[in-house]
């Protein structure tokens, strides 16, 4: 699971560089999540630009990730792409994650 990380102001940006977050990779997508997130800030925002697909256990990996977080920090989406942005609408997910639009809009938010 290939991720990049960077911090922009009080918010940490992690980019999934990979297309996919399905069950062959839900594991090591929560373990590379903790890793990057031990950087400190009260924001991260998952830029999901490039994932073109997750499945139930991707969705249940960024859960997990989001829960891995202290509840002072907030755990926002960005950049969902049409495939990714329907499952989160369909299992209702986007009622739980603030989702943006593209990363300068969750950067400005």
């Amino acid at each position: 699971m290939q991720l990049s990380k960077e911090i922009l102001g009080e918010t940490l940006v992690v980019t999934v560089l990979d297309e996919r977050i399905d069950a062959a990779v839900a594991l090591q997508f929560k373990e590379a999540i903790r890793q990057a997130t031990e950087l400190p800030s009260p924001r991260v925002v998952l830029n999901m630009i490039n994932v073109k697909f997750v499945d139930s256990s991707g969705l249940g990996a960024i859960v997990g990730s989001m829960k891995q977080l202290d509840s002072e920090r907030s755990f926002e989406l960005s950049g969902l792409t049409g495939a990714v942005e329907k499952v989160f609408h369909l299992t209702r997910m986007d009622t739980i994650f603030t989702i943006h639009a593209s990363l300068d809009e969750a950067i400005d938010a």
